[in-house]
């Protein structure tokens, strides 16, 4: 008989134990451009050179310089880096999740598993503290995928060896929890934090 028991849990970065505005940035470049902060926002971080990004295929200097090209950007790297960086921040609802793992990782083992480009990454590991409660990290550009690829949920049910149907992951994006179910991971969607509980209990999660 398989033992449907969770053993880890695997949770989403953005939005869920950081959160971020990509139109901050689009706002503070747009004076530097002849688009507007929206027309920024669609046509920079929604493109296939983003995504491109996150799967660790270009470095920093190519991005930026393709980049540079789509917005016919009047700003040199050094000026673009934390204009790119400076998205982040930390709610209440972040403090709660973070806390809410902290009282699982007694019992489970913990995945972070983020869609993540490699300057957006160091960035927030250096300057937001909440890794420390994990056990491992799955980053996107560091696998060569995002998910919702197979490839990269596996890779972090494999670094805690655990059958699919022995993890629950949370997620702010829905077709992001479904790419997981469709392994038989247990997954929910990420809305706040007593939701999360909910949802953790009816997987049989508990929390000491």
């Amino acid at each position: 008989m398989e033992n449907h028991t969770i053993k880890a849990v695997i949770f989403d970065l953005g939005r869920v134990l950081i959160d971020f505005d990509h139109l901050i940035a689009a706002k503070k470049i747009a004076p530097f451009t002849d688009m507007t902060p929206r027309e920024i926002y669609g046509l920079f971080f929604d493109s296939e050179i983003t995504v491109r990004f996150e799967e660790g295929r270009i470095s920093p200097e190519e991005f930026f310089s393709k980049v540079r090209q789509m917005l016919h950007l009047r700003l040199d790297y050094d000026a673009f880096l934390p204009i790119w960086n400076q998205i982040f921040f930390l709610t209440p609802k972040n403090h709660a999740v973070y806390a809410l793992a902290k009282n699982l990782k007694r019992k489970y083992g913990l995945v972070l598993l983020s869609n993540v480009n490699v300057l957006h990454f160091e960035y927030v590991v250096k300057h937001f503290p909440v890794f420390d409660v994990f056990d491992h990290i799955v980053a996107s550009y560091q696998v060569g995928v995002t998910k919702p690829s197979p490839v990269i949920y596996r890779k972090a049910l494999e670094l805690v060896s655990v059958e699919p149907h022995q993890a629950f992951y949370t997620d702010d994006r829905v077709e992001l929890v479904e790419g997981a179910r469709a392994l038989g991971i247990r997954a929910s969607v990420f809305k706040d934090p007593e939701q999360l509980q909910q949802d953790l209990a009816a997987a049989g999660v508990t929390l000491s």
